[in-house]
């Protein structure tokens, strides 16, 4: 959100998606005021009912906005209790003499938002009233309407071109350099001529005729060799999938963002890592958030809530019946699999449904992880207990998330904001292994 500027504090006016993307948002102004339209109160209380996370959210900004409402009526400015901030209110007028609704033809929530906002422009002429709204064609509109929109900043990486991709390319070394990893098993970030390598980063290091991997264990703070290994007999194939399957079973490592396309093996090799390492934990959680089709709640679908939720968890017991079937039914990993899921060992869960459990001594993969906030994955990771390893996978161009795009979903968010921390560790993986058909639609498309 802008800085703090002097002069006359402005006003910012919230729409129901950014309450939706972060019910804390009225935070995050400094110390400017925020005013809330009622139309906003009536859709949040359409998403109050449900296990969602957009359902969280709503709940827990009605919670707030109740307990403001303690102290004054929420028609009045109300301070908000951080010393930093402004105050808050709900714009209960939605008549404006240019009339939203009647320049668009409907008399829908948007509309009536747009409304509340040229209200208080024309009840605060001297300051300056900016629409916050994570829909691009609600700004549109508004600055149809000649009023100022934004979208909602907190959260939200500059440059998504420029995100950390884990892993680095060296070329030209000296015999000598690769000779010292593969002899000792090591080298110095003095020997690539590195003078700040980031914790868990990995690298390619190569010459005219020789080539090893490494990364560079913040530890030792030495660039040790990966080797190439496999888990449940799934072999990586390219350099980007030895290190991401590195990370998965590094025991150092407890947070893992695994960004790549589809085909590229991230939930693969993250599923293949955890059942690799399922002795050293008490559960594996494979989740992945639902987005329904047309952003409707799954109560629409018809069936009991199993034959509602299957085709979401399809895909990732796709995964592992791709890795069960390496082995004959005869081989005792193959009915390993089987007990592990039939034991809860191994839950495959909808991500609403493990909200408010521990996740202590659990190794945790969220899958689709592009489609969270930066606020549903910080709540996630805060949730960790001891011994807990928590791996996220997900391609940040490919959302399906009303609201958010490539720079504001919470995959993105987290690989910006903790590449130096000594417990993490993210690969892009940008090749993917495919079949002939898929490679001959890549093609057409």
């Amino acid at each position: 959100m802008p800085r703090k500027k002097s002069g006359p504090k402005k006003i910012f006016v919230l729409d129901t998606s950014v309450i939706l993307y972060n019910h804390n948002a009225i935070h995050s102004f400094e110390d400017n005021d925020v005013a809330i339209p009622i139309t906003v109160l009536e859709e949040l209380d359409n998403f109050k009912k449900g296990n969602e996370i957009i359902n969280f959210e709503a709940r827990e900004f009605i919670r707030i906005m109740d307990k403001l409402s303690e102290r004054s009526t929420l028609r009045d400015w109300i301070p908000l209790s951080d010393p930093n901030s402004g105050s808050v209110k709900v714009v209960m007028n939605e008549s404006s003499e240019l009339d939203a609704r009647e320049i668009f033809g409907d008399n829908k929530p948007d509309h009536r938002i747009l409304n509340a906002a040229l209200v208080m422009e024309r009840d605060y002429p001297d300051r300056r009233i900016i629409l916050v709204t994570k829909d691009i064609n609600l700004r549109l509109k508004a600055k149809s309407l000649d009023l100022q929109a934004e979208d909602f900043e907190t959260g939200k990486i500059k440059n998504v071109e420029e995100l950390y991709t884990g892993k680095t390319l060296i070329e030209n070394l000296s015999r000598k350099v690769i000779d010292s990893i593969y002899q000792k098993g090591y080298c110095t970030p003095k020997d690539l001529k590195i003078k700040d390598p980031v914790p868990n980063q990995y690298f390619i290091l190569k010459n005219t005729t020789t080539s090893a991997l490494g990364y560079y264990n913040p530890v030792s703070e030495r660039i040790e060799r990966v080797e190439k290994r496999s888990a449940y007999k799934i072999t990586p194939r390219n350099a980007e999938q030895v290190f991401a399957l590195h990370a998965v079973l590094n025991p150092e490592v407890k947070l893992v963002t695994l960004q790549g396309v589809a085909g590229t093996g991230k939930t693969l090799l993250a599923l293949a890592g955890a059942l690799e390492q399922k002795r050293n934990f008490k559960q594996v959680f494979l989740s992945r958030p639902i987005v329904p089709l047309s952003n409707k709640d799954i109560g629409y679908l018809p069936g009991d809530i199993k034959s509602k939720l299957n085709p979401y968890m399809e895909p990732l017991f796709d995964n592992l019946k791709f890795i069960q079937n390496q082995y004959s039914e005869k081989d005792k990993e193959f009915k390993t699999i089987t007990d592990c899921i039939q034991n809860e060992k191994l839950v495959i869960t909808p991500l609403a449904y493990i909200r408010g459990r521990s996740i202590s001594n659990v190794y945790f993969i969220v899958d689709e992880a592009q489609n969270l906030t930066p606020h549903e994955v910080k709540t996630i990771i805060t949730r960790a207990g001891e011994n807990t390893k928590i791996v996220f996978t997900g391609d940040i161009y490919q959302i399906d998330t009303p609201y958010l795009d490539s720079q504001s979903n919470g995959l993105s968010y987290l690989i910006d904001k903790i590449k130096n921390h000594p417990i993490y560790a993210h690969i892009r993986l940008e090749k993917g292994e495919r079949s002939e058909l898929a490679n001959l639609a890549s093609e057409l498309l």
